[in-house]
């Protein structure tokens, strides 16, 4: 069987994939994680899906933004966990690192899946940005691309908002949380932010996981944010159209650069929020169009399919090059 891990902003979420199609899930909080010994979480994951280590044919792993690879890489071959820094935007409990390291001295076979940077191989204009995506939203897309889609603009809207383009099965570019649409707890820097930064009142990190649109609200964490939404409460909807109408704007704009590879493709949106009918019903409106929603499993199923087919031997997985030996 098959192990594909999403290194989400709050948890780790593992998927196993077993010969028969059939999934299991395990979550585990950061926080939770973090506190873990290299030996409990082997453990939790073989109890959790009913294994040993030695039915674990290959698993596929991200690990914070993906930025110091461009390629599928072998666990055992890459340096500083795949990144060039674990310094900057976004939050650390060191959660992420220990289930990588602990994979990695494990002896599990395992791939290291990259995020898409200035050194990516999709459409150079593109890379006037640092970084566009980290690897857990590849294996969104690949989950995606599993079920028949092609062609598609990928929006993946909780407590950031990443739009991912995809255009005949190859990964083409992506706009990261930091450059344009807010979500509901990160986003990008405004004049008053800068202020702040500049000011010493907080550092450029605190700023960019405060910059959401929780902080237009009453509500400290996201999750009563949604709840309320769910609800009605008519200060959780405005906050809620805000996110649709910038999630649809950049939707849009992903679509300007599909249309020079032949198609606007389909719209998927993942995440917490996709989860919020209005905000779904709102984006079809703002794009006339409707999409298709996968829910927060999206991620972590993926990287179990990349892991499935990079053992049958694909040596490409959406246009990145796979650098793996079994």
């Amino acid at each position: 069987m098959f192990i594909g891990i999403d290194h989400g902003t709050t948890a780790m979420r593992f998927a196993a994939l077993f010969p028969d199609g059939e999934v299991l899930k395990l979550e585990l909080p950061r926080t939770q994680a973090a506190e873990m010994s290299k030996s409990q979480l082997i453990s939790s994951i073989e109890e959790a899906f009913g294994i040993s280590s030695s039915d674990i044919l290959l698993m596929a792993v991200t690990y914070s933004m993906g930025d110091g690879i461009k390629d599928i890489e072998d666990i055992a071959t890459v340096e500083n966990r795949g990144v060039k820094s674990i310094e900057g935007a976004g939050k650390k409990t060191g959660g992420g690192g220990l289930v990588f390291d602990s994979i990695r001295s494990s002896g599990i076979p395992a791939v290291v899946i990259p995020g898409i940077h200035e050194g990516s191989d999709t459409d150079p204009r593109l890379n006037i940005f640092s970084h566009s995506t980290s690897p857990e939203k590849i294996g969104i897309a690949y989950h995606a691309f599993a079920l028949g889609f092609s062609d598609f603009v990928l929006s993946d809207i909780s407590s950031n908002t990443v739009t991912v383009a995809v255009a005949d099965g190859k990964l083409i570019g992506a706009i990261d949380a930091c450059i344009f649409a807010p979500g509901l707890q990160h986003g990008p820097l405004d004049v008053q932010a800068l202020r702040d930064v500049d000011a010493g009142k907080m550092s450029a990190n605190e700023a960019f996981v405060n910059s959401g649109v929780l902080k237009h609200t009453s509500f400290s964490d996201r999750h009563d944010l949604i709840k309320a939404a769910n609800d009605g409460d008519s200060h959780a909807l405005l906050a809620m159209d805000s996110i649709a109408l910038f999630a649809a704007m950049e939707i849009a704009g992903m679509q300007l650069l599909m249309k020079e590879y032949g198609s606007t493709g389909q719209v998927i949106i993942e995440g917490s929020v996709g989860e919020v009918p209005e905000v779904v019903g709102k984006i079809e409106s703002h794009l006339g169009a409707k999409v298709h929603v996968l829910d927060r499993w999206s991620a972590a199923i993926g990287c179990a399919e990349i892991a499935r087919d990079v053992h049958s031997g694909s040596d490409e997985i959406l246009g990145l090059n796979v650098n793996f030996k079994k």
